[in-house]
């Protein structure tokens, strides 16, 4: 008799803790997709804003080009070909792709150097501290 109270009390146990494991889990795995997801949307935000600078610059600098072919030295009219080939070689659809940091650095190296050569001071350093709290 005293067997069965003792192996009711530990079932009733083991029971408890594996309905709240397994509540546990599922609700980690709703949280963990909607933190997932908001971090996604925050990386993604903040690559596609620093790409659409890189871009704009490429952009302004290949329209002097055209106005003046010879506002700029060739080695930096070639470093501004080679970074417009970076920037549409980023791959915008697949994020998981092992080349992502790669081109990243070599975009922002790149830029670094243009800069350098064109004797302009710009840096990219993001939206100012206030926009980038806003919560998505």
């Amino acid at each position: 008799m005293m067997d069965d109270l003792f192996d009711s009390a530990v079932n009733f146990e083991e029971v408890h803790f594996k309905k709240g494991y397994d509540e546990g889990y599922s609700h980690g795995l709703v949280a963990g997709k909607d933190e997932g997801k908001q971090v996604g949307l925050k990386i993604g935000f903040e690559v596609g804003e620093e790409l659409g600078f890189y871009s704009g610059c490429i952009h302004i600098w290949t329209s002097a080009i055209q106005i003046d072919p010879r506002c700029f030295s060739s080695r930096a009219k070639t470093a501004i070909a080679q970074m417009k080939d970076l920037i549409q070689k980023y791959p915008l659809m697949d994020p998981e792709d092992l080349q992502v940091q790669e081109i990243m650095d070599s975009l922002r190296l790149k830029f670094k150097m243009i800069c350098s050569l064109l004797h302009v001071k710009l840096h990219y350093n993001g939206y100012p501290a206030e926009a980038n709290d806003t919560q998505f």
